[in-house]
Parts: C-alpha cells; sequence; structure tokens
C-alpha cells in the first residue's frame, strides 16, 4: 500500500511539473527573445538558449528611448506604494469596525457596501472623469491613487479574519481600559498580519498592472506609468519583437521581487484563512 501511494505521489508531482512547465514557457520564451537579436527571435524550431548574445543593446534602447523607463518607474511606484498603504490602511480599519464594533445598522451598512462590489467599474467611469475634472483631481497622480484606496474586496476580505479573533480577547482589553484604537493596533493587528500582508501583496499586483485608470485620468506624459509607457514604447517598436520583450521583461521585475519576498506571508494567510474556514 505504501509503495502504491508513493508511485501516485510521484506521478501527480511529474503531471504538476509538466504543467508548471507548460505555463512557465512563455515567460521563459520572453526572457531568452529580449536578449537576442531581432532576426533570431521568431526563428523556427525555438532557440531557447540565445545564438547571438544582446545582453546590452535591447535594454539599454528600453531604459534611455524616447520614454524612458526610469521615468515610468519612479511614478509607477509612487502610485502603487502610496495606493498600498492607504488601501490597506484603510480596509483594515474598516475591517475590524465591521467585525468587532457593534452599531446600529452594521449588518446593512456592510451589505450596501458588499453590494458595491457586484457593479462593474467600468459603469462608474463616465462619472469619476467628470468628478475628477470638477475638483481638480484628473491628470494627478493624487487622483490615480485615490481611485484604488477604497476597496470592497480588501474590506470583506479582512474583515473575516478578524471576525476569527476572540471576542473575549477584545472584551478583556476594553476591560483593561483599552480602547478600540489601542486595541486594534495592539492585538488584532498582529493576530492578522499574514492576511493584511497578502493583502497588500495583491493590491500591489493589481495597482502596478492597472491600465484602465492610468489610460483615461492621466494625460501629460511625465506622469506615465510603467502600463502606459510600455503601451506607448509598443506604439513606436511594436514590430520590432526583442525590444518588446525587453521592455515587458521591464515590466514585471518589480511583480516577481514583491512575490518572491512575500510569498511566504501569502502562504500564511492562505493557510490561516483555511483553518478558519
Amino acid at each position: 500500500m505504501t509503495e502504491k501511494i508513493d508511485v501516485r505521489k510521484l506521478i501527480v508531482t511529474i503531471i504538476m511539473a509538466i504543467i508548471g512547465l507548460i505555463f512557465l514557457m512563455p515567460f521563459i520564451w520572453m526572457i531568452s527573445a529580449s536578449f537576442k537579436i531581432e532576426e533570431e527571435v521568431l526563428t523556427y524550431p525555438v532557440q531557447w538558449i540565445p545564438q547571438t548574445w544582446n545582453l546590452v543593446e535591447n535594454y539599454k534602447t528600453v531604459w534611455t528611448g524616447s520614454m524612458p523607463f526610469l521615468v515610468l518607474y519612479w511614478n509607477s511606484i509612487k502610485v502603487t506604494v502610496l495606493t498600498t498603504l492607504t488601501s490597506v490602511t484603510i480596509s483594515s480599519l474598516a475591517a475590524y469596525g465591521f467585525a468587532k464594533i457593534n452599531f446600529k445598522g452594521s449588518n446593512a451598512l456592510f451589505l450596501i457596501i458588499l453590494a458595491t462590489f457586484m457593479i462593474p467599474p467600468q459603469t462608474l467611469l463616465v462619472t469619476q472623469f467628470l468628478l475628477y475634472r470638477w475638483i481638480g483631481l484628473y491628470d494627478t497622480h493624487l487622483g490615480l491613487i485615490l481611485l484604488n484606496s477604497f476597496s470592497v474586496f480588501g474590506t470583506f476580505m479582512l474583515r473575516q479574519f478578524y471576525m476569527g479573533i476572540s471576542n473575549e480577547l477584545i472584551e478583556s482589553a476594553r476591560m483593561d481600559g483599552a480602547g478600540h484604537f489601542r486595541i486594534f493596533a495592539s492585538i488584532a493587528l498582529p493576530l492578522v498580519r499574514p492576511a493584511i500582508a497578502t493583502y497588500a501583496i495583491l493590491r500591489f499586483i493589481w495597482t502596478w498592472n492597472d491600465f484602465q485608470y492610468p489610460l483615461i485620468f492621466l494625460r501629460s506624459k511625465e506622469l506615465y506609468t510603467i502600463q502606459l509607457g510600455v503601451q506607448s514604447f509598443s506604439d513606436e517598436h511594436g514590430s520590432v519583437y526583442s525590444l518588446m520583450m525587453a521592455a515587458s521583461v521591464s515590466a514585471i521585475i518589480p511583480l516577481l521581487i514583491i512575490f518572491i519576498i512575500g510569498q511566504k506571508h501569502v502562504i500564511e494567510g492562505i493557510q490561516l484563512g483555511g483553518v478558519k474556514g
């Protein structure tokens, strides 16, 4: 019986490894193509290892061209980091309030907020555009940050984790004279740290990859984020695949770094959610 179980595990592991490799093949090809000269990019059969290495020229063109990626990186990092910090703070406070503070109409208010999650964001674009033009936030990074700073998903997700905290623990702190802000900062927040880290990583990825809001709410090229920069670069060099692959690799490097650093917290958050579920 033991040998049969081991064989099954081995077969499943091999199958999953093959599937994982298939999913990675486009990414591997993208990296390989970014180091090739243009003549070798579309050769058949596919050459995974470049015959003629082009280690500098493609990336030099990307980073020092008419749409310099250094400015795009700075804009994206500023918008993404500030959006993530603001969204995590607001969602954490709102989630704690709905989970641990009893006030009249809390459940009804939470259901109303949750119902807005079903509204496609595209239906609000015209209203948001007119509002931002009126209050002077159009074509600003501040407006872009505020658009993604309020998350129904983040509030709902973190509320589920806060509900798993024992009410007796909260009441004990209240009896010792602690207020809700002290309880939130000293007791609740450390207990749901994996969940907050998970949401922060997800919010970072979503904001970094966001193309719709920057496209509509940014007009000045000096304010462009990385996604708009890649689009502009594509309009200029779309027929040169080696340059496009170098631009794409440059655009996803921060996402890989964030995921590698935070994958432990993501796994902890998923495990914590599974145990509480």
